[in-house]
This record gives structure tokens, sequence and C-alpha cells, in this order.
């Protein structure tokens, strides 16, 4: 199932594209996409023989905005330098185990948001990456199958980063990755059982049209199953918690001088095959 929130910031409804891409209006059946809906899974099959049985509200589209697909996130978990290309362009060696930072979920908006350039920025750098939200309580796991058995499903993100933030100011990577806006998500939560293999979707992102980023997941140097796997070793996932898998080459950092990075009036286009597709415009803070 391809599950959205839909409406004002804030006030957003669930809702459902169905096969056709009719969109539906499931407030009627349950309050939220969250963790607890994920959770559920009477719930869930309620929703789909729903969506099946063709009963569901249509939605009018035009002019109705896409929040993000996930409420009342608990945390997001960010895994850094997780594709071999994007460690090769930067000059670092793989990691040996997964490079963890989280994301404050008030960082989070929906696809098509406007994102806000700090102020003092010089270097907000874009960074299309998959998603993983997970669906059922996960501590102490011993294997990337369990990994993979706890997804309640996938999402596109764009883990919008500051990279003098990050690198140049101290302490950890928080300082870059913590912005106001810095988080998009969605347009969908797709629901696991509709990604056989999160291990071989295309990534794509343009900058003003211009493509810059081309990868596949399949490069990823910790699957998904592992790096849920990883961090159930070093804290509780809970469903709804959201984790930011890691970006292909072709950010801006990984860029000849001068580097590309993102000013006021960009547009950043992004998608992964399957999970929608996100589109926002940049402006100063």
């Amino acid at each position: 199932m391809k599950l959205l929130r839909v409406g004002p910031a804030g006030s957003e409804r669930p809702a459902l594209l169905d096969q056709d891409g009719t969109l539906r209006d499931l407030s009627g059946l349950i309050t939220d996409v969250n963790g607890a809906l994920l959770a559920d899974d009477s719930v869930l099959s309620r929703v789909r023989d729903a969506a099946a049985s063709g009963g569901l509200p249509v939605l009018d589209a035009e002019g109705l905005r896409i929040g993000a697909p996930v409420g009342r996130i608990g945390k997001i978990v960010g895994i850094g330098l997780n594709y071999f290309g994007h460690a090769a362009e930067i000059g670092a060696e793989p990691p040996a185990e997964p490079i963890l930072f989280l994301k404050a979920a008030d960082t989070v908006v929906g696809p098509d948001d406007t994102v806000l350039i700090p102020r003092g920025s010089v270097k907000t750098d874009w960074e299309a990456e998959l998603g993983v939200v997970i669906g059922s309580t996960a501590r102490y796991l011993d294997s990337a199958e369990q990994g993979l058995a706890h997804v309640g499903g996938y999402l596109l993100v764009n883990d919008i980063s500051e990279r003098e933030f990050q690198i140049e100011r101290g302490g950890t990577w928080d300082k870059g990755k913590n912005c106001e806006t810095f988080t998009p998500l969605g347009p969908w939560l797709v629901t696991a059982d509709e990604i056989p293999d999160p291990q071989a979707l295309d990534v794509k992102l343009w900058v003003n049209a211009e493509l810059r980023q081309d990868g596949n997941t399949s490069d990823q140097i910790f699957p998904v199953g592992e790096v849920v796997r990883y961090l159930s070793r070093f804290m509780t996932l809970y469903p709804g918690d959201v984790i930011v898998t890691g970006t292909p080459a072709g950010v801006a950092m990984g860029q000849p001088e001068p580097k590309p990075y993102l000013r006021a009036g960009d547009v950043v286009e992004l998608e992964i095959e399957g999970l929608g597709r996100q589109r926002q415009e940049f402006k100063n803070a």
C-alpha cells in the first residue's frame, strides 16, 4: 500500500493512493499514519480490505498539500557513508561499522515543502536517500533477516546537510543535520510487502534539472536488514522510527571546486523507484 498524509501542516489527514493512482480518504478508518498503525496488523488488514473494495471516498488532489507520510515520529537515525561510491568521491575509506547520527523529528517537512537555507550557511548540500520505517519493536536482533522482518515500510528522504556546520564546526555531525526543514519525507510510505528487495532500487536527484545523483541501493555498504540489526544492539527501535540509510555518489561535497552548494532559488528534485518523487525550492531562512 501507498499511505500518505495530506492537508495543511499540522492538520494532515491519512490517505491512500490506490493502484489506479486515485487518492482515497482514510480518515473514516484511522486517525493517522504512524507507528501505532504499522504495529497493528488487524488495522492494516482493514485498510487493505477497504482499499481492495474500492469503497473509500475519493479525495480531490488538485491543490492539496502532501505532508510527511509518517506522523508522531519518535526518532530519526541517520547512517553516514553507507555507499561505496559516496565514500570514494569524498576520499573516505568505507567504514568498518555503520556511522550513526540522529536527526530531530521537528526537522521533518513534506516532500514538496520549501526548504530553508540556514543563516550563515555556505555549504548546504543534498542527499537522496532510502528511508526505512520500523513496523515492530526491534531490540537485540541476531540477523539481517530479523532486521528486515521489523521493517514496516519505505519512503524517500532528502537528508539535507550543511557541510561546514557538520564537519568544520567541531563536535558531532548533528549541527549540520538538524537545521529547520532539513528532512523532507515522502510523498508515500510504501508498506514493506510492496518492496521485495530494498537493495535493488534506483536513486536519482536533480538540481535545477541537472542530474547530480544516479545510484542504486545495491551499492550500500551495509544493507537495510544489517542496518536494522546493528542499530538494535545499541538502541531500541520502535514502530514509526525512521532510519535514513545513506546517500549514493553525486553530492555537492564530492564535486570539484567550486562545489555547487545550494543557494536560494535552487530547485531540487529526487526519486526512488516505487517510492515517488519530491520537489523542493530552497530559500534563505
